[in-house]
């Protein structure tokens, strides 16, 4: 119980490292008519305001820290998250749905549309941009309806396709991602980027809303081919693919607006760095393994598993006791009707691979305090969870061929509940081998 406890512990400080009260003071800065945001400085007169936009699981906690840092020079603004922020005094929050959108995701969008296409070339403006974007905001390109966009998110879910192609499917059937929000405003702006994707492409955080698209229409009919989505596709959907493809409907923006900058404020790795010096400071030596980690969970705790009694066995290529940390973001094709995430599903799956073995801990967890369609964070899983599933007579072999992870994890008591974090720098993974194993 010990070492659950210090790896939970890790995994809260990773958290709260990326936390935008901890992320944006040291960045931004406002002093007399000098924005500064790093090393670089923006002049803005004493008697210009400044404007804040932004959508994300992180939106709302970083307006807050926003109207602190601009004070009486913030001019307002409208942000869009899952959760609102009653204390916020001047910018205005709007709550979208995810995983998939709804009508507060249109009414949200619709809302941030008409203020930011107010601004005139004269006006600045900071764009908040976090993980959760692509759901949150949202305008059906026309004829499209919500109940289409819903349609697919939902078959591409199913399919476990990655964020990078479902985000590509969902560009070219909105009216914001994929650069086309950039397009709407003649303001000069900042864009404060937190990553929620591996490699922290600009082209697909959030589905890039003010950037710009390197993805094509045929970029989304290989995906739909791919998965055999195509005589699954709303009539209307499949319809706006062939137009794209004819050159009929116009493709996303494939260059940046030259007038609004990104900039990349928060990642995994930085959750990573945070968690290895957290570890290290227990007196256990760490290692940052990947921030890359994706694919199925299953097949994932078959790596980090065969790592994990590798170390056991020969002390290579770490002597225990030991600290190995994954970031990234797994997928999960469902095969069942159960509650869970791809988080819980990957501890399942390690418990499953360290059967028999003794001295570990393995916690995965998403970062912004959600996994899957449960309230959940994620799970932390040792021997003794094994133990307390054959003493309730639960197999984990059933449980996963359900996708029900949340309903064993619930039984064993093993569930990381943080309730939404307001940040949301993908997933982190901690395995910890114990010297005596």
């Amino acid at each position: 119980m010990h070492m659950r406890s210090e790896v939970i512990e890790i995994f809260n400080k990773a958290v709260s490292a990326v936390r935008p009260e901890n992320v944006f003071p040291d960045l931004v800065s406002l002093t007399d008519d000098i924005l500064r945001v790093g090393e670089r400085s923006y002049p803005i007169s004493k008697k210009d305001g400044i404007h804040v936009f932004g959508s994300g699981k992180a939106a709302a906690g970083s307006a807050k820290v926003m109207e602190c840092i601009l004070g009486d020079r913030l001019s307002g603004g409208v942000v869009v998250s899952n959760v609102n922020d009653p204390s916020l005094q001047t910018i205005k929050v709007c709550v979208g749905a995810h995983p998939v959108a709804d009508e507060r995701s249109i009414d949200a969008a619709n809302r941030l549309i008409f203020e930011i296409s107010r601004l005139t070339k004269d006006d600045f403006f900071i764009y908040l941009l976090s993980g959760g974007t692509s759901a949150l905001l949202e305008r059906p390109f026309p004829p499209l309806t919500l109940s289409d966009l819903q349609n697919v998110t939902k078959l591409l879910l199913a399919a476990g396709a990655p964020i990078e192609e479902m985000n590509s499917v969902r560009k070219h059937l909105s009216e914001v991602k994929g650069g086309r929000l950039g397009r709407m405003t003649e303001a000069r702006g900042m864009v404060l980027v937190m990553s929620d994707v591996i490699g922290d492409s600009l082209d697909t955080i959030g589905s890039a809303p003010l950037y710009r698209d390197r993805t094509t229409f045929q970029d989304v009919v290989e995906i739909i081919e791919t998965y055999g989505l195509w005589d699954r596709l709303p009539v209307s959907v499949a319809g706006l693919v062939r137009s794209g493809m004819s050159g009929t409907v116009p493709d996303t923006p494939k260059t940046p607006n030259h007038r609004i900058e990104h900039f990349l404020v928060a990642s995994n790795i930085k959750a990573l760095e945070k968690a290895k010096r957290a570890a290290l400071s227990h007196g256990i030596p760490a290692h940052i393994m990947t921030s890359r980690l994706q694919g199925e969970a299953r097949e994932a705790a078959k790596a980090i598993a065969a790592r994990g009694r590798e170390i056991m066995a020969s002390g290579a290529p770490f002597s225990p006791p030991v600290f190995l940390l994954f970031g990234g973001e797994t997928t999960v094709t469902l095969r069942g009707d159960g509650r869970g995430g791809r988080n819980q599903e990957l501890c399942l799956a390690v418990l499953k691979e360290m059967a028999g073995k003794k001295g570990w801990v393995f916690l995965s967890a998403g970062t912004d305090g959600i996994d899957g369609n449960s309230d959940a964070a994620g799970a932390v899983v040792d021997a003794s969870t094994l133990q307390k599933a054959r003493e309730q007579g639960l197999n984990p072999d059933d449980y996963l061929a359900r996708n029900d992870s949340n309903g064993f994890f619930k039984q064993t008591g093993d569930l990381v509940i943080t309730g939404p974090t307001g940040t949301n720098v993908m997933d982190l993974s901690i395995l910890y081998i114990s010297a005596n194993t």
